[in-house]
């Protein structure tokens, strides 16, 4: 039973990761039916975390990494740029989250609040869309640093949730004029840093807990998460080439509304 948990876990993180829906909310919601010993959970949020995370690195690997013997000096720029611009947006995540990071988890992870950022969540992007925008940053290159940072205050927000870190941080750069594939693409980039802090925060805090007998487990999660979040990004991205981010609206409401009625008319 333990190892068909950690392969469902894996696969919601794995698909919910990088989509604006809230992979946190889904695994608040999931860890009510499959979960494992509160001291093995926390380890093993991270640890198909940073599956996820590795799976961005991989499909993404050409764009950030910088010491590729067949690129140009200028492409290096390019890509040591963008690094710079990440870690600008990061440094707000990182500031707040130690601050509020251990209350927020401690008073607003449960489904209730999760229902309602993913409601809120959802009418934001249906909004948004519905607007006319100026969508005058066509490449992650024509982000500025100042664009750059506004998108990290606005990630912030995901620190509640329900919200979605993928959500927030593509809302924030259609907002600043991103188009939709920009804002996904920058979006990605900026979990690399973002959840990996987070990660590495999370273990500082609760520490690394597992037995001999969960090792496999934790294996289990990190690849299903990895192999799921690789084809989730590479679908997603074809996908908002041709389409809006409507769909994921209108999903995080029903979600939200099915989680309601859970929690207090089925329950």
């Amino acid at each position: 039973m333990d190892i068909i948990n950690a392969i469902i876990l894996g696969i919601v993180e794995g698909i919910t990761e990088f989509l604006p829906i809230s992979s946190t909310g889904h695994l608040i919601i999931f860890n009510q039916f499959f979960s494992f010993s509160e001291q093995f959970q926390n380890t093993f949020d991270v640890v198909i975390q940073l599956g996820a995370i590795m799976s961005v690195v991989f499909y993404f690997w050409k764009r950030i990494y910088p010491f590729q013997t067949t690129i140009s000096p200028e492409q290096k720029n390019v890509i040591y740029d963008l690094w710079k611009k990440t870690i600008v947006a990061v440094i707000p995540a990182i500031i707040l989250g130690g601050l509020f990071g251990s209350k927020i988890q401690q008073y607003l992870f449960n489904p209730a609040t999760v229902a309602i950022m993913l409601f809120i969540g959802g009418i934001a992007l249906i909004i948004i869309e519905n607007q006319k925008r100026k969508e005058n940053i066509n490449s992650t290159i024509e982000i500025t640093y100042k664009v750059a940072l506004y998108i990290g205050l606005i990630q912030t927000l995901s620190m509640l949730p329900g919200t979605s870190r993928s959500a927030a941080t593509i809302i924030g750069a259609l907002l600043l004029g991103s188009n939709r594939v920009v804002a996904a693409e920058f979006s990605f980039f900026l979990a690399i840093p973002t959840m990996f802090a987070a990660s590495v925060y999370s273990l500082y805090k609760h520490g690394v807990a597992f037995q001999n007998n969960e090792l496999l487990l934790l294996i289990i999660g990190f690849v299903t998460s990895f192999i799921v979040a690789f084809f989730v990004i590479k679908m997603f991205m074809k996908f908002i080439s041709t389409h809006n981010f409507k769909s994921f609206g209108y999903y995080r409401i029903v979600l939200a509304i099915a989680v309601i009625l859970f929690l207090y008319v089925i329950k």
